[in-house]
């Protein structure tokens, strides 16, 4: 893709004069203009570009893999510019290498950033231009009119001098923070004797950056329902991502996944074929276990799902993506008839109904089960509760969580359920994989205090009452929790209180994965659940989430020995609690003296930490992956 030559508007639209009237003169300035799946907003762009008051620049517009590339040449076509050049490729390969290419791809001393849904004021490119005058200035940035609530400058902002510098690329690293893809190491750069210089501000608004949905930044970050998966799925990334967001935890699927994807899955001659619908949640490399077992897995997955739905293709391999479904103009449907598969197992929580439930209607001769987990709750307020009640009620067979949540489907669709199909198996078990680890001496055995980990989102966890428990001599260790911008923020503050009020008995701890749960977790004496009271007085009909829900935190603290400490909720139903009490691996509380209290006996006895280790292997998908070959294999035709 190639465009150039001629807007209206005299000798400077077609690059400007050398000062003896012999030619263009040499540009001043560098434009990279980065575009993926943005055409309709890049006239808009480029007509501030060809409006600057500077006009000794060149600029490349880099169509990094657009679903329709046509559109973003059809408006490269429209405003033919001797400066104006454009290139672009088929796959998606990230920001960083698309800017790479932009560096690659011109010579000018300075090098600014318009991507295709931002826009420059006429006088932008003067007043960076201006700071940078300064030699000791290595980077200028603008202001914005609302301020962007990111710690970094974002790329419409800044024009610097070029360097031998190269932005991070997609196979060391993905994240929205500019400042670790690049920015740092022109601060490094900077004269004033080796420091971090920060960024030389024009002290004027002279850019607009464009918040919208499609922003790469927000398929990024979970404040705005972005993530990893969010990410995979809108750019269509086929490795291992790693991955870090400034309002979440580092993701290293590379290393994670190693082990899985050097490993020979052989199909079996007599396994199944299994297309897998929707998304995969926490534990995605579970169907592994399938697998395993000689069967063929395909995927078709909702191009609708949070960061941590797990979604195709999938990083750790063994698990081909239906063909051509991810196409702009691709036609699922087609896939699937030709595919033919044995069942189609679809799952697993609400962002995954619309999908499955489309493609229930579109293929209604195939054996189909429904698994779901979590939440009935959310497909009300979604306005997918009629798509919900067909799933159950029409699937070949229905799979959930817990017996609390099977029984409150069939007691909210009387007469439309047949019990008999309504199955129980939670669908987010981790692989028994991940129980292999060694074990870590107790911290209580030396020191004489009692530890529990928060291993996830500390619900109902706040300062008060980490600090009451600190006063009881319990320790608190919270993995994962960031310090951002947006809805982190607000927790952070409560942190920061219970640290102060309660030093030394609150700890902060980087995010662990499945790799680590045991050596890691396992020098606690127990893990906290959520805390909540339940309202529904024994009344399955009044239920929330929190009472039909297995946590899916629970098989991780098991898996590393752990029993876990649970509110008790008397006179009401509350799965986990039951569940607790049938495996003896629950420490139950009302209070935070009972939580003291358990907890010391706990440290004395190891009952729990006994009976934890005695269930875990029930708690991994594998103890059930036979199970759920049987049902395939019933309904197979």
């Amino acid at each position: 893709m190639t465009a150039a030559a001629g807007r209206a508007g005299g000798p400077d639209r077609d690059g400007g004069t050398d000062g003896d009237g012999g030619g263009p003169a040499p540009a001043r300035v560098a434009v990279l203009v980065p575009v993926h799946d943005q055409a309709a907003f890049l006239p808009r762009a480029l007509g501030s570009l060809l409006d600057q008051t500077v006009t000794d620049w060149e600029a490349v517009v880099l169509d990094d893999g657009s679903p329709d590339p046509d559109a973003v040449a059809a408006v490269l076509a429209g405003l033919p510019d001797a400066r104006l050049r454009a290139t672009g490729w088929r796959a998606n390969r990230g920001l960083g290498a698309t800017l790479n290419t932009g560096l690659d791809a011109t010579t000018a001393p300075v090098v600014a950033y318009l991507p295709a849904d931002d826009v420059w004021a006429p006088d932008h490119l003067a007043a960076l231009l201006a700071r940078l005058a300064d030699p000791a200035v290595p980077i200028a940035c603008s202001e914005l009119d609302e301020p962007s609530g990111t710690g970094y400058a974002q790329l419409v902002q800044v024009a610097h001098r070029r360097t031998a510098d190269r932005w991070t690329e997609r196979a060391e690293l993905e994240t929205d923070d500019l400042d670790r893809l690049f920015w740092h190491r022109l601060r490094r750069g900077a004269p004033a004797a080796g420091t971090d210089a920060p960024a030389a501000g024009t002290g004027r608004v002279t850019c607009t950056w464009t918040r919208h949905p499609g922003q790469r930044s927000r398929a990024i970050r979970s404040a705005f329902d972005g993530g990893l998966n969010v990410f995979r799925s809108r750019y269509r990334v086929r490795e291992p991502l790693r991955l870090a967001s400034t309002d979440g935890a580092d993701v290293d699927e590379v290393a994670r996944y190693a082990r899985f994807r050097h490993r020979p899955y052989r199909p079996s001659p007599d396994g199944l074929s299994v297309l897998v619908v929707g998304e995969l949640a926490f534990n995605p490399e579970r169907v592994l276990a399938l697998a395993e077992r000689g069967h063929r897995l395909t995927g078709l997955w909702t191009r609708d799902g949070l960061g941590d739905s797990t979604v195709g293709p999938l990083p750790f391999g063994h698990v081909a993506d239906l063909p051509g479904a991810d196409a702009p103009d691709g036609d699922w449907r087609a896939e699937v008839r030709a595919l033919r598969p044995d069942v189609v197992w679809a799952q697993l929580n609400w962002r995954a109904v619309p999908l499955a439930h489309a493609v229930r209607n579109a293929c209604p001769d195939l054996p189909f089960v429904w698994h779901f987990k979590e939440a009935p709750q959310r497909c009300i307020v979604r306005g997918e509760w009629p798509l919900l009640a067909d799933l159950v009620t029409g699937a070949d067979a229905c799979l959930l969580a817990t017996d609390e949540e099977r029984d409150w489907f069939a007691a909210a669709l009387p007469g439309r359920v047949e019990p008999a199909r309504l199955g129980v198996l939670d669908g987010d078990l981790p692989l028994r994989e991940w129980q292999r680890g060694t074990p870590r001496p107790k911290l209580s055995d030396a020191d004489g205090c009692p530890h529990a980990v928060v291993a996830g989102r500390p619900s109902g966890l706040d300062a008060g009452w980490l600090v009451a428990l600190a006063r009881r001599g319990v320790h608190t260790h919270l993995y994962g929790q960031v310090r951002a911008p947006g809805p982190a923020a607000g927790w952070a503050a409560e942190l920061d209180r219970a640290r102060a009020a309660a030093p030394g008995f609150v700890h902060l701890h980087p995010p662990v994965g499945p790799e680590r749960w045991v050596e890691e977790l396992s020098r606690y004496d127990a893990g906290w659940l959520h805390r909540f009271t339940s309202r529904n007085g024994g009344d399955l009909r009044r239920a929330g989430w929190d009472d039909l829900n297995s946590p899916a935190r629970l098989p991780v603290l098991l898996s590393a020995g752990l029993p876990a400490l649970q509110q008790a909720n008397p006179g009401a139903l509350v799965a986990v609690e039951r569940l607790l009490r049938a495996d003896g691996t629950g420490l139950f509380y009302r209070s935070a003296d009972e939580v003291a209290d358990v907890l010391a006996a706990e440290v004395a006895g190891r009952r729990g930490a006994a009976a934890a280790l005695a269930v875990r292997e029930r708690h991994t998908f594998d103890a059930h992956a036979d199970r759920l070959v049987e049902l395939f294999r019933s309904l197979a035709r």
